[in-house]
């Protein structure tokens, strides 16, 4: 498939001539004729197509490029202070905070958090590596118990979703004499 084409530019490139009229060759030539462009204008289906063909991909183009730019991470928190104000809390402070509480417990080897969401309504992301003994359910329930609700405690949110990926350290291998 790609020989073709690459034939094709190669023998066009290398000065040979390509086939008739699939390139213009004068100075007054154009790529698409009055014939091809009207063939279809009198068609009542015709521009309300293309129209609409051209709005999704201009909608598709804006889509890809929001996913493109958007942050993935929270860059803030609002913090109720309840005097109405508020304040903002740094997301990498309470993404550094939650990572070393949920490093603290008990069989966790290596904790991250990442923070995602709107400012109001955070989320977490958690990836815990457990040793090689512990028990996952019970690192998930400490995690929830402890380092979660402490840290939605002291943001004052009402609720903190969060998404917990767990993985295990690989056992080191023992020498055995």
């Amino acid at each position: 498939m790609v020989v073709v084409p690459g034939g094709w530019g190669r023998r066009v490139g290398g000065g040979g001539r390509p086939p008739g009229g699939w390139t213009p060759d004068g100075r007054h030539d154009v790529l698409l004729g009055r014939a091809g462009r009207t063939r279809w204008a009198d068609s009542g289906w015709w521009w309300p197509a293309v129209l609409a063909v051209l709005a999704v991909l201009v909608l598709l183009a804006l889509w890809w490029l929001t996913a493109v730019l958007r942050r993935r991470r929270l860059a803030e928190v609002r913090v109720d202070t309840g005097d109405g104000e508020g304040a903002l809390l740094r997301g990498r402070a309470l993404e550094g905070v939650l990572a070393a509480d949920a490093a603290r417990l008990d069989g966790v080897a290596h904790a991250q958090a990442t923070l995602s969401g709107r400012r109001e309504a955070p989320e977490a992301r958690v990836r815990l590596r457990l040793e090689p003994d512990v028990d996952p359910g019970t690192a998930l329930h400490d995690l929830t118990a402890r380092s979660l609700t402490h840290a939605r405690d002291s943001a004052g949110l009402a609720k903190l979703p969060a998404e917990v990926r767990l993985g295990a350290v690989k056992r080191r291998a023992e020498r055995v004499t």
